[in-house]
């Protein structure tokens, strides 16, 4: 039996959280995932910074009443790479 290889983008327990959230909407503003994940403000924007790099999620930066607002979108690179990420782990719960 082999098994598949893991993204260790996503593996990184953050920056799965981030996937998931952000692909379950869309969209997420970043103290939505500050608040979902427990992160702090420094390791979510490292992490959020990774996955813009390898492009699974775009970040657009505006302001909201005068407050600056970042917010990250779902790449199709990055749903592709989300779910053959799950498809690898299924391939270690069913050998």
């Amino acid at each position: 039996m082999q098994f598949k290889e893991l993204d260790p983008i996503l593996h990184s327990q953050l920056r799965l959280a981030v996937m998931s959230l952000v692909i379950s909407v869309k969209e997420a503003e970043f103290t939505f995932l500050k608040e979902k994940t427990n992160a702090t403000s420094g390791n979510l924007s490292v992490q959020i910074s990774k996955l813009k790099e390898v492009g699974y999620i775009d970040i657009t930066k505006q302001f909201n009443n005068n407050y600056p607002q970042t917010i990250c979108k779902i790449t199709s690179v990055g749903i592709e790479a989300f779910e053959n990420y799950v498809k690898a782990l299924q391939s270690y719960l069913t050998p």
